[in-house]
């Protein structure tokens, strides 16, 4: 059997907008990844003392945004499990159902230099490469990075991202207020955010 490259992308997803539509085509198309898996979050320990937006409608919003792109699918293990979700632990469940494949775990930049504040990230990075979306001129792992998690930068894959200057907290902001939200969420996750009344201030 033929050993398969794998991405994942985990995240909240509140909501699943543009940027994240791009990051997994740029990831895939410069990594020749067959397919990827994107995974909301359950109970994103780090988003703890921030109101989101319910399990369901955020995962709705997600099978929407991959609904036409037959090598995207989604996964619920982080829904279903109980608690709270950490990357790691998924990414061994993950390992042990495809146990054969090669995975890599697509990050923004953001999320990189968040990375020692994760649960267990030493043995997440020995679990996954890290295709990182980052500026041409920032391609390097940030030494401080680099004490916390020795190892570190030999993991990581930097992608050519173009730079989208907005927000998963922006795009709340637009919705709260009625603002077309055309270019920033894909048409089906918009529609969904309007017919459900998501982010309506109250």
């Amino acid at each position: 059997m033929a050993v398969m490259k794998r991405g994942v992308l985990g995240g909240t997803f509140d909501p699943v907008h543009r940027a994240h539509v791009e990051l997994v085509e740029c990831a895939q198309e410069q990594l020749a990844l067959d397919t990827v898996t994107w995974i909301p979050a359950g109970d994103p320990w780090r988003k703890r003392g921030r109101t989101i937006a319910s399990a369901a409608d955020r995962l709705a919003m997600v099978q929407l945004a991959v609904a036409d792109e037959p090598t995207w699918s989604v996964s619920t293990v982080e829904l279903e499990r109980k608690g709270p979700t950490y990357s790691v632990d998924t990414m061994e469940e993950l390992r042990e159902q495809y146990e054969d494949d090669s995975f890599t775990l697509v990050l923004g930049q953001d999320a990189l230099e968040d990375l020692p504040n994760w649960h267990e990230p030493e043995r997440l990075i020995q679990l996954a490469a890290l295709a990182v979306a980052v500026r041409s001129d920032k391609r390097q792992t940030n030494p401080e990075l680099e004490a916390l998690l020795p190892g570190l930068s030999k993991r990581v894959i930097w992608l050519d991202m173009p730079q989208l200057p907005f927000s998963a907290t922006q795009v709340r902001t637009l919705a709260s207020k009625g603002t077309p939200l055309m270019g920033f969420v894909p048409a089906s996750v918009e529609a969904y955010i309007h017919e459900h009344h998501l982010y309506v201030a109250t």
